[in-house]
């Protein structure tokens, strides 16, 4: 009477047995590829942003994939088991660049040279080795969209020579208060981090192009200074504490000094405070040479609501004092949009700024 049942009971479970071997197999060697759905998420402003999600790709129907997002899909799926390390200096780099801000130059030729470069947000990764690093490119930003496609335009290949895992986002303040660079960059670090588990932060005003990509866009033992001689300041240091313009942290340098000063409105001053906080959290800063660090700046007038505010210098007396509690563990802002385009994650937020 039970044989037959018994029988049964043992096909199937067989079968399971079988089909879980199939799929361990293919978890094993990545045969089964996933998909980014986009869906949306209302923030508390009733803004909405794209959030991406994976999801298998037998979920969706085979028809609504096209050949080309087939190619994509198994690019962003692939293993980096297969694959060995990118070397410690690429070997595509070129050495010094001829640089020119062209007035006639738009954002949407830049897109049209790179869409087939980049993924969506200015994410890339080299397809042929593991990059030696995972690297945020934070742009504090507010109406500067002349500059940003100059900076797209030569940045990009620079970075792509340079076998970067990276990725761009610029960080928008919103409205019209006064700016707060340093503010900018923390909400930068965070917003990036939940996007990516990346190691290294590269910090960059707008303004800034190289013109050496041997000057590496990546982390170092120490924190990298990387503008150490723009034309503004006929390609010399301005003066030895000097911090500004470009500069890179890992992340743990970056939470050993506790981030950025939130505190610093208006212009001056936080580039300072930023070095002290690295010399009294017992680091030292490196710096490439003044060859291979050379930048040209984008010229431009002082933006408006970022004026020199005299009261930032008398904080740096007490920096010793105010930086364990005025940085990252103390950041308070408000994601009002995320824009995904090729180029860059274009992030607006709110950070609480005071009337100009």
């Amino acid at each position: 009477m039970l044989k037959k049942p018994f029988s049964i009971v043992a096909v199937f479970a067989l079968l399971c047995l079988a089909c879980l071997a199939v799929v361990l197999f293919y978890n094993k060697t990545n045969a089964l590829t996933f998909f980014i759905k986009p869906y949306h998420v209302a923030n508390g402003s009733n803004h909405t942003w794209l959030i991406k999600q994976r999801v298998p790709w037998f979920w969706e129907m085979e028809s609504k994939v096209s050949e080309a997002d087939k190619e994509k899909i198994q690019t962003l799926a692939r293993t980096d088991k297969s694959l060995a390390p990118c070397p410690e200096t690429p070997p595509n780099l070129v050495g010094p660049l001829h640089v020119e801000f062209i007035d006639n130059r738009t954002l949407d030729q830049v897109r049209q040279v790179f869409s087939s470069s980049l993924q969506n947000g200015g994410r890339y990764r080299p397809p042929d080795c593991i990059a030696q690093q995972k690297v945020a490119i934070i742009i504090p930003f507010r109406n500067r969209h002349e500059h940003l496609k100059h900076w797209v335009y030569y940045l990009h290949p620079i970075f792509i020579r340079q076998q970067l895992d990276y990725g761009v986002y610029v960080i928008n303040q919103d409205g019209e208060g006064i700016f707060n660079r340093a503010k900018l960059m923390n909400a930068g670090y965070v917003e990036a981090l939940k996007e990516y588990d990346y190691d290294c932060f590269v910090f960059s005003d707008i303004d800034l192009v190289p013109i050496d990509d041997r000057n590496l866009y990546r982390c170092f033992e120490s924190p990298r200074h990387l503008a150490v001689a723009m034309d503004k300041f006929n390609f010399h240091l301005p003066y030895n504490a000097y911090f500004g313009g470009v500069s890179s942290l890992s992340k743990d340098q970056y939470l050993k000094i506790n981030g950025f000063p939130n505190t610093y409105w208006g212009w001056g001053g936080e580039d300072d405070d930023i070095y002290r906080r690295i010399t009294y959290s017992g680091m030292s800063i490196s710096r490439p040479d003044h060859v291979i660090g050379k930048y040209k700046m984008i010229k431009h007038h002082r933006d408006l609501h970022n004026e020199p505010n005299p009261k930032n210098p008398d904080k740096l007396g007490r920096t010793r004092f105010t930086m364990r509690t005025d940085g990252i563990n103390s950041l308070k802002y408000k994601v009002k949009e995320i824009v995904k385009d090729v180029l860059y994650t274009f992030i607006t937020v709110d950070i609480e700024a005071p009337p100009s």
